[in-house]
């Protein structure tokens, strides 16, 4: 039986492995070939529906950390903030992968170069602003017990089977030209 943080923990490291797998596509290039068309919808799938559940995540984590303070200080007040800033910015570029991905299902291989540039400036964004920050993450380990972190990851079975689903038809796809880019262990 995995514990819900072991679950959450394989999330996470397929989550990475996705997004190296497409900052690595798009750098290389699908040269306009029809056969990225299927698979960059994948990753997009993939990549839409996992940082819908972190930003779910992240937003419920700052509802708690403010409810949890008895007092915000300038130190808590500048660590949500900039959570607040990261978090709408990774919006912002979600929405244009999102409707790059939109316009490979609507247009095929016409619409690659745009996903490409899409998918980089994203997968550029994530690198820079997400994952674990120092003062947030601080905050969080002094203010939550284990049910909280259970709490804020609000993982269902179903959510769990659809993230793997989503990784394996990632995998799946994977164009003849990457085929050297096989998932790592995770």
């Amino acid at each position: 039986m995995t514990t819900q943080s072991e679950q959450i923990a394989g999330e996470r490291r397929r989550l990475k492995s996705v997004r190296q797998l497409l900052t690595t596509a798009v750098a290389r290039k699908s040269g306009g070939s029809r056969s990225f068309v299927p698979f960059y919808i994948a990753l997009g799938d993939y990549m839409e529906a996992s940082m819908d559940r972190l930003h779910a995540q992240d937003v419920k984590m700052g509802d708690m950390i403010r409810r949890k303070l008895a007092t915000i200080d300038d130190n808590a007040r500048q660590a949500l903030d900039e959570l607040h800033e990261r978090l709408t910015g990774n919006q912002a570029h979600l929405t244009v992968f999102s409707a790059a991905k939109s316009a490979l299902q609507s247009e095929g291989a016409d619409a690659l170069e745009r996903f490409e540039q899409a998918s980089a400036a994203y997968t550029a964004y994530i690198m820079a602003n997400m994952g674990h920050h120092g003062a947030t993450t601080e905050l969080a380990a002094k203010l939550f017990s284990e049910a909280d972190w259970a709490y804020m990851a609000g993982s269902t079975e179903a959510e769990t089977a659809l993230e793997q689903e989503l990784y394996a038809r990632v995998y799946a796809l994977l164009p003849a030209a990457l085929s050297d880019l096989q998932p790592a262990a995770v």
